[in-house]
């Protein structure tokens, strides 16, 4: 009786062992044949009879695994997760038994599936097609997690894409990760194009500028820290979900880590604004304003954050010291410009409820009177603008000129600034 149980026992091990390589032969069958849902199902089939694979049927299985959920680069994000997994399962295990049979075809796949997303990410970036290129970047990122700037690039673009979940759980990774992305850019000048060509190494410049002589003027730029940005944008995302609290927290660290940042300054002040804390935001204007006054995007920055806070009068002040500061600085003048142009607007309102009594007659024409001039100011304003700026090439400023003329009935103007708005933007 014994022995008959032993040799039922063997007999059940050889099968198993039969089945699994069966199993396993099913995948690659598949594989041959480009057939990604068979190959799913004996993946399945295989994966429950894993646990009594000797470890060389166990590699291979892992990768036949990696190749079927990749699907010839078809996998949905979340195969693509389990494709890196099983692909990092794989190296593991061949580095434990000290048999690298397939890690070499894993790092080729790595490679091969890296350059895929990169081509992808950069094409679908090309054409405006952010979402796309976003999910690109975050799957390199999850292939080679030391590149970090795929994740910060996926971060930006799922932000603009509007898919601020997506974005700030990137943000917050990068930020518990310390990413700064501080490099060093090894640059020089193309000798036949004219134009400037990065290079990965300055080994690899050196050798294009001292030995093939392909390139001239070398330079080493390095890129400032992305790490107030990553703060600011979490901060900012807080906000969009109504999470207020939250969005000053980590304002409040990033100052904490940067205190000398003028931008994350108004970044507070610009929330302090939206939670309602006017008082506070303009604390910090002054305190912004006192450690650069004669910076004109500082100034020009604090006239957006006012207008946004319909505290006008210190937009204007600030628009007019950023011109002061900068004369060509174009989107000042406009804000200017518009400030007294929203002015008059706001006199629709009263002008509306007016009846059609004698005094109702007259408080229109007042209020009618009153909303040309301060048209006029706003048409002035441009005007001295473009007379201080000769040859300007900016059709913003005359599509605006010719917005005011023509609510101001002055046709003529109107059509000569319209005509200069449509040489520009034809490019001449």
């Amino acid at each position: 009786m014994k022995k008959l149980m032993t040799l039922v026992l063997i007999f059940t091990v050889a099968t198993m062992s039969f089945a699994q390589k069966n199993e396993v032969k099913a995948i690659e069958k598949a594989l041959k044949n480009s057939n990604y849902a068979d190959a799913k199902s004996a993946v399945s089939v295989a994966e429950g009879l894993m646990g009594n694979m000797d470890d060389k049927l166990k590699a291979k299985f892992l990768f036949l695994k990696a190749q079927t959920l990749y699907a010839g680069g078809a996998a949905s994000d979340a195969d693509m997760n389990k494709v890196v997994e099983t692909l990092n399962e794989l190296k593991t295990h061949e580095s434990a038994i000290g048999k690298l049979r397939y890690t070499e075809d894993a790092n080729e796949m790595k490679t091969e599936i890296y350059n895929s997303f990169l081509n992808k990410a950069n094409e679908a970036f090309k054409k405006n097609n952010v979402g796309v290129a976003s999910k690109a970047y975050a799957n390199i990122y999850k292939i080679s997690p030391k590149d970090t700037i795929y994740l910060y690039n996926a971060a930006l673009l799922a932000a603009q894409n509007n898919d601020y979940e997506t974005s700030l759980k990137h943000f917050i990774k990068l930020k518990d990760l310390g990413f700064t992305g501080i490099k060093m850019n090894y640059i020089a000048t193309n000798k036949e194009t004219g134009g400037e060509e990065f290079f990965p190494e300055e080994a690899n410049r050196d050798f294009a500028v001292k030995t093939l002589k392909t390139h001239i003027k070398p330079v080493d730029r390095k890129e400032e820290s992305k790490r107030a940005n990553i703060v600011k944008n979490i901060a900012f995302i807080y906000v969009s979900q109504g999470d207020n609290e939250k969005a000053l927290a980590a304002i409040n660290d990033a100052r904490n880590e940067f205190p000398d940042d003028n931008n994350l300054i108004l970044t507070e002040a610009t929330i302090q604004i939206k939670v309602g804390n006017n008082d506070k935001a303009f604390e910090l204007f002054k305190e912004a304003l006192k450690r650069d006054p004669n910076n004109p995007d500082l100034n020009y920055n604090v006239g957006i954050t006012a207008m946004e806070a319909e505290q006008y009068d210190v937009a204007k002040k600030a628009f007019e010291q950023t011109l002061k500061l900068k004369p060509d600085y174009a989107n000042a003048a406009l804000n200017l410009s518009f400030l007294e142009v929203n002015k008059g607007n706001m006199m629709n309102d009263e002008m509306n409820e007016l009846g059609n009594s004698a005094a109702d007659n007259k408080r229109y024409e007042e209020l009618k009177a009153q909303k040309s001039e301060l048209f006029k100011t706003g048409a002035e304003i441009l005007e001295q603008f473009a007379a201080n700026n000769p040859g300007l090439k900016n059709a913003d400023i005359y599509n605006q000129l010719a917005n005011i003329y023509s609510a101001l009935g002055e046709m003529d103007k109107f059509k000569a600034n319209k005509e200069k708005a449509k040489a520009i933007e034809a490019g001449n």
